[in-house]
């Protein structure tokens, strides 16, 4: 396996589980099932019927979340490999990208998909969103990519 192939691989079950792990916890402390949370993931490429597929769509939810992972981090690979992100300070690099991140799916994906107001009125939603964003997708991210030496 090359190295770019490692800490892809690395990178998207990490910041993958971190980001579940988030998501999971915030969903349990507003008294809310797990189940309600990947049924609702599913539900976005997969129709509103797959809130009602039990096990099954919290399965495909979960596959949803870690396919959008694999797409964010070879993203981000590429661009710590090929442009200037690569070059600049890792918390910067990471800090940008989380702030890119958050605005494609709370900007463009959300609004288009299920009507969430962009932005936020609700400046706690808002911090709650930033922080994965950031600190558990962008900046262990480019952490790994430049740890690994993948970026020249």
């Amino acid at each position: 396996m090359t190295a770019a192939r490692q800490v892809w691989l690395k990178a998207w079950l990490i910041c993958g589980a971190l980001d579940a792990l988030w998501a999971s916890v915030l969903t349990l402390l507003r008294g809310a099932p797990l189940a309600e949370l990947w049924l609702f993931v599913a539900s976005g490429p997969l129709g509103d019927r797959a809130i009602g597929w039990g096990l099954p769509g919290v399965l495909a939810g979960l596959a949803v979340h870690f396919a959008l992972m694999a797409a964010m981090v070879a993203a981000g690979l590429w661009l710590a490999r090929r442009t200037m992100l690569g070059q600049v300070a890792t918390w910067k690099a990471g800090t940008l990208y989380g702030l890119a991140l958050y605005y494609v799916m709370y900007g463009l994906v959300l609004p288009q998909r299920f009507g969430i107001p962009f932005p936020d009125p609700d400046r706690l939603r808002v911090a709650l969103g930033l922080f994965p964003h950031i600190f558990l997708l962008g900046l262990p991210m480019f952490y790994l990519f430049r740890n690994q030496q993948t970026v020249p």
